[in-house]
């Protein structure tokens, strides 16, 4: 744990969902905990639908984990803009968070399988 940061696996398998459509399931989450801030699941790359994640424009700075970029979902029903968020060089005490992608839970569904 670092400035005030946890990351862990979490246990079971969770599924993503968008509009209806699965983007994921992974038995390999990890939970961030950040103090002052609500959790947040990673999802390994390897376990998601990559071809329904297009990379946006948008890049946003953390000085506790480094500069996130931004993915947008597309679904047949609905093209969800920055739904979900990664860190390809985060800093080394969050490096475990590389290769995996987070979501937006106001524009996603997660739920345990």
């Amino acid at each position: 744990m670092s400035d005030g940061i946890r990351i862990r696996k979490k246990p079971g398998t969770w599924v993503l969902r968008a509009c209806g459509a699965v983007l994921g399931e992974s038995a390999a989450v990890l939970e961030l905990s950040e103090a002052g801030l609500p959790d947040v699941l990673y999802f390994p790359r390897a376990d998601l639908a990559m071809a329904m994640l297009e990379p946006s424009d948008t890049r946003t700075t953390c000085p506790k984990k480094g500069v996130a970029s931004y993915f947008s979902i597309h679904t047949s029903a609905a093209v969800i803009e920055d739904a979900g968020w990664s860190y390809d060089a985060p800093l080394e005490h969050v490096a475990e968070i590389a290769g995996y992608i987070a979501f937006d839970p106001e524009k996603v569904t997660v739920e345990e399988f």
